[in-house]
């Protein structure tokens, strides 16, 4: 053991004595080559690798910083880290603290260059002599150097690089501290060592280690408190109190050796370092949130984020864009309404438990700029099984975090809708539609492409049988299958998705729409954002604005980027106003008039898939839209919304209105309560009044009454009020899923007429 010892002493008394010549000839200066050196334990890679000791720029890429999230008014909701750090000036951490720190790692700071060869040289023989590591051999500026060399590797590779315990990596460090030394004051370079220091506990940099220790920042550090923190720095993995009894042993045996190193240099009085070895050791472990999950708003973070991880103006590439992220330092301002989302959370929680198998979902955007206020769900964000958490974003597209999402059902008819107002239709125009609808060949429904995509196989039946003339107006308001299917064959498939896609209509899960028969039946998948945004284009009179969660990013250098809405008028303003007057009378005369209106002009409409698998409702005003979802993420096509507990009520069926439009219209009502009400524009009776061919009979004046024909309908087939009455999308279904047959019509008697 001694002669271990012997040995490595003359290796490490040799290497001193090697530097301190080569200083003294000036080698730090004029670029003189060091021979290699051997011995037990320390090593060159070869004789060839002959290093020049001259002062080298060291490229420092901005540290990782915590970023933050917040609200439309400036309030934090959510911050997120790759590394927890806030970067904070020397002058605001606390004088006892620097002393601290410079007399356990390096008295002699502010005396020396890059490398203190006398701290060196003492600090080398203390440590053989204790067996031990009581103090620092490297400079702070050398540590600094090797911190930023760790914190710029991107491989493991690399990261072993930079910690490698050879005479090259000690030589290529003590270049780029000259050259640090070079570039920065000493005061700056120590600002920049208790930024970029690991703590322990999760916390790098003084600030943040200072508020994870003892909830306080830098600057209110008091003399026991400082030695701990710089007690820690030398090894924080084995004194990170949060592991255990050990490691909390070895972080106060540390602060006691910093104390001493204190008062041994003058820097503290006896009485100060006896008084505060008596004191426990402290750590609050305060915890400071982090990611999504922890945040109040879960759903809008993820959105947050991914929308940076997607848009190329955030970076070129996704490589550039997740650094742009990851690095943080970011203060991230949002369009999140924080009363909206209350309506929305409360509005959610009334209807459905978050224990329930189908699950909530609802956005809420503004008409006209398209910023997203609102994103709810009945289940929290999380991993807990037991909860019943969600592990993705419930209210987005799979771009932003979400899934495949729920089709859609009649929510789609209101596309074909305007695409006959689009094309020329009036009010009073409509189609004799049969209780049932079938192809008569496949070139009766074109795709984008062409392509005949009609099935003269499938058959669409209205649940309860009938037919006959329905309106522009009836036929919505009743929401008929048959009815649509034959206006989407009449106006052509193509233009309605041209119509839907317009108003930025896109499959949840990135891949093309089904351009198939039943596409006005909503047999896509969709989520609540595009849904409400494609609405508030409608109230927006036909000025579509993509959804829009970020306001503005400042950078940690204080500059900020503000971001405008991005809309385009997509469809013509009178078309929109026409189709909004139809829309309003879903409310009164229509699927919702069971659950009634908001007390302002609103217009909606009601959507359940084929088998009541999922149930919908969309609406807005000119002030706020909003879309609702309501299906069983465990599979939309295999769990059916019928003899079922939701919300601790029984349910024999579930349609749009009956779950969906309860929330929305609750939602609404609070979210609007302290906002003026605006009125649509009045359609433009000259071009949509009447009808441009033959007209139906003027029905009587309740045309609810058989769901639009003004005939009576059966006690059992009136809307439930309490409920919100059926949207009619059951029937017999399009090959591949879906909202694929006829809505729930009660049997009609046909109306004379065309």
């Amino acid at each position: 053991m001694r002669a271990q010892r012997k040995g490595l002493g003359s290796v490490v008394a040799n290497l001193v004595r090697l530097i301190a010549a080569a200083v003294a000839a000036g080698v730090l200066a004029a670029a003189v080559a060091l021979p290699t050196v051997g011995g037990a334990g320390i090593g060159v890679k070869s004789a060839s690798d002959v290093l020049n000791l001259k002062p080298e720029d060291l490229k420092e890429p901005d540290l990782p910083e915590k970023t933050e999230i917040k609200d439309s008014k400036g309030k934090l909701i959510a911050q997120f880290y790759y590394q927890n750090r806030e970067s904070v000036p020397l002058d605001k951490v606390a004088p006892v603290m620097r002393q601290a720190i410079i007399s356990i790692e390096d008295f002699r700071f502010y005396e020396h260059g890059a490398l203190d060869l006398e701290g060196f040289a003492r600090a080398m023989m203390k440590n053989f002599q204790s067996g031990g590591v009581s103090q620092g051999g490297s400079s702070i500026t050398q540590q600094y150097v090797k911190q930023v060399l760790l914190n710029k590797a991107e491989t493991k590779e690399e990261q072993l690089a930079a910690i490698a315990p050879t005479v090259s990596r000690k030589l290529n460090e003590l270049r780029y501290a000259m050259g640090i030394e070079k570039k920065y004051t000493k005061d700056e370079i120590l600002e920049r060592y208790l930024n970029i220091a690991y703590f322990g506990a999760s916390a790098y940099g003084i600030q943040a280690a200072a508020k994870r220790f003892f909830d306080k920042p830098a600057s209110k550090l008091n003399l026991e408190e400082a030695a701990t923190l710089a007690g820690a720095v030398q090894n924080p993995n084995a004194t990170d109190p949060n592991l255990g009894k050990q490691h909390k042993a070895a972080l106060l045996a540390r602060r006691n050796t910093v104390l001493d190193r204190m008062l041994e240099l003058k820097k503290i009085t006896a009485e100060q370092a006896t008084e505060a070895k008596a004191k426990k050791l402290v750590f609050k472990d305060k915890d400071i949130p982090g990611g999504c999950e922890e945040s109040k708003y879960p759903y809008f973070c993820m959105y947050v984020q991914n929308e940076i991880r997607n848009d190329p103006q955030f970076g070129k590439t996704q490589k550039a864009r997740e650094e742009f992220l990851n690095r943080g330092g970011l203060t991230i301002k949002t369009t999140l309404d924080t009363k909206m989302q209350k309506a929305a959370d409360k509005a959610i929680k009334k209807w459905v438990f978050a224990s329930d198998k189908p699950v909530a979902a609802e956005a809420l955007v503004e008409p006209g700029t398209g910023e997203i206020k609102t994103m709810a769900a009945s289940r929290k964000y999380g991993r807990s099984k037991k909860k019943n958490q969600s592990t993705y974003n419930l209210v987005a597209d799979a771009a932003h975090g979400g899934g495949t999402g729920f089709q859609a059902g009649s929510t789609f008819k209101v596309f074909t809708l305007t695409t006959a107002l689009k094309e020329g239709m009036k009010f009073h125009d409509g189609i004799n539609s049969g209780s049932s609808f079938q192809a008569n060949g496949y070139s009766d429904f074109k795709n984008c492409k062409g392509e005949n995509v009609g099935d003269p196989s499938h058959v669409a039946h209205n649940a309860e049988g009938g037919g006959g003339f329905r309106t522009l107006q009836t036929g919505t308001w009743g929401s008929v299958n048959t009815f649509f299917l034959a206006l989407e064959k009449k106006v052509g498939l193509c233009d309605v998705v041209k119509t839907a896609k317009d108003l930025g209509i896109k499959r949840s899960d990135g891949g093309k729409l089904q351009e198939v028969e039943t596409f006005t039946l909503g047999v896509n998948e969709m989520d609540p954002v595009t849904v409400a945004s494609a609405y508030a284009a409608l109230g927006a009179r036909g000025k579509y604005c993509k959804p829009m969660a970020i306001t503005s990013i400042t950078d940690r250098t204080g500059k900020t980027t503000d971001f405008k809405p991005s809309c385009k008028q997509a469809i013509d303003e009178k078309v929109a106003d026409a189709v909004s007057d139809i829309l309003s009378g879903v409310f009164t005369k229509g699927t919702m008039k069971g659950v009634g209106g908001i007390g302002r002009d609103a217009a909606g409409k009601t959507g359940t898939t084929d088998g009541e698998m999922t149930a919908w409702f969309a609406g807005y005003t000119p002030d706020l839209a909003g879309a609702v979802s309501l299906g069983d993420p465990r599979g939309s096509y295999t769990h059916p919304l019928r003899s079922i507990t939701i919300g601790g009520r029984y349910y024999s069926e579930v349609f749009g209105a009956t779950i969906s439009g309860q929330i929305w219209k609750a939602t609404m009502l609070d979210a609007l309560s302290d906002i003026a009400p605006s009125s649509f524009t009045p359609p433009d009776m000259s071009r949509f009044g009447g009808c441009s061919g033959g007209c139906a009979p003027k029905p009587p004046k309740d045309p609810i009454e058989n769901n639009g024909t003004g005939y009576p309908v059966p006690d059992d087939h009136r809307p439930d009020p309490n409920l919100g009455g059926p949207d009619n999308n059951r029937g017999k279904g399009k090959r591949g899923g879906g909202n694929r047959g006829a809505d729930i019509t009660p049997v009609t008697p046909v109306l004379p007429g065309n």
